[in-house]
């Protein structure tokens, strides 16, 4: 990224720049779109990250303004419709907001606006909503409210919707959430291999994490990040289910298994589940569009909420979303580096070759 072009992109507020790169202000802790109408920060408090996925692994949080964690829509209707509900989601309840209720403030018919938002953003106006309780849901806590506060102030009517939530959308229940994980227990191990070092992570239920890096000592924190409460042990020598799935990821990285077959315990919203198990779908070798991927879920105009829920898979190789590319051909977006999505690309292709041969 060319760090002085950037700058004078968030400098002229240029919207055509809000697909290249989001910039942190680091005295803040926020992170915005080049064209947010926000003040222009001091240049030595700014950071360019190419992702939202990576501000918010670096630590920093969202601008409420901009949404630069959420996929800019095209439709000005559909932009009016989400808006009233990011407005409106915290004081009123789920049942408040209705399609006609929408529709009144988008211009469109409940049936359109369903239509529309849907191909859009690739979620209804319902799911939409429950999506961003979570969110909130999750801010509270993490800002520590009481389970009750922020039960209700993330828009829900009662304990009994968000505590039917959680184990879904947080993997844990709220009380527990809100306390950084504690009576969690998360078995991690780190490996060395061709791309780097490995992280893999645990619950009784399945694989939390799959994540690459440079060092263990960066993957860590960020694990610790997530659930500083959590009791995390490192194992030294996995038996049992962790030690089969570390030798299934690490054979996937470095050798040649075509298929992996390991439960995930991963919190995610349906739209990125339904993202995710279309990319496991992807046959050895080959790869798709993110226009393809959007098409095969029955959301073809969602290709940038395809790309959003593929910059924020969380488990590496196992999900994989290297094999995901731009209309064009070009590799496009990797969380963990490019250069580490074109050696897993290149060692596919290579290895679906000789078995052809």
């Amino acid at each position: 990224m060319n760090e002085a072009k950037a700058w004078e992109s968030v400098l002229q507020r240029d919207p055509t720049a809000d697909d290249r790169f989001l910039y942190a202000v680091t005295t803040t802790g926020i992170y915005c779109r080049p064209s947010c109408p926000s003040r222009r920060p001091k240049r030595d408090n700014v950071a360019f990250f190419s992702s939202a996925a990576a501000a918010e692994h670096a630590g920093f949080r969202a601008c409420r303004r901009c949404r630069p964690n959420h996929v800019k829509s095209p439709h000005p209707a559909v932009e009016r419709a989400r808006d009233y509900i990011d407005t409106h989601i915290s004081d009123l309840g789920e049942e408040r907001i209705t399609l006609e209720l929408l529709g009144e403030h988008s211009g469109l018919s409940p049936y359109h606006l369903q239509r529309k938002f849907k191909e859009l953003l690739g979620l209804t106006p319902a799911q939409y909503i429950r999506a961003r309780k979570s969110e909130l849901l999750k801010g509270e806590l993490k800002r520590g409210e009481t389970v009750s506060r922020a039960t209700f102030g993330a828009g829900y009517g009662s304990s009994s919707r968000v505590y039917g939530d959680s184990d879904q959308r947080l993997g844990m229940t709220p009380a527990t959430y809100r306390r950084g994980g504690a009576g969690a227990r998360i078995g991690f191990v780190t490996a060395r291999t061709s791309l780097g070092t490995l992280l893999v992570a645990a619950t009784d239920r399945g694989v939390c994490a799959v994540t690459l890096g440079n060092d263990a000592k960066t993957l860590e924190a960020a694990l610790e990040h997530e659930y500083p409460a959590a009791t995390r042990t490192r194992v030294a020598t996995p038996s049992s289910s962790l030690g089969l799935w570390v030798a299934e990821i690490i054979e996937a990285v470095d050798s040649d298994r075509v298929r992996l077959d390991i439960p995930l315990d991963i919190q995610a919203s349906a739209f990125q589940w339904k993202v995710w198990r279309e990319l496991q779908k992807i046959p050895f070798g080959e790869t798709r569009s993110y226009g393809e991927i959007a098409t095969a879920i029955g959301s073809p105009k969602a290709v940038r909420a395809v790309a959003s829920a593929c910059a924020n898979n969380q488990a590496a190789v196992v999900i994989p979303c290297h094999r995901v590319v731009r209309q064009s051909g070009a590799l496009g977006g990797y969380r963990w580096g490019l250069e580490r999505k074109r050696r897993l690309l290149e060692k596919e292709h290579a290895t679906r070759e000789k078995g052809a041969s």
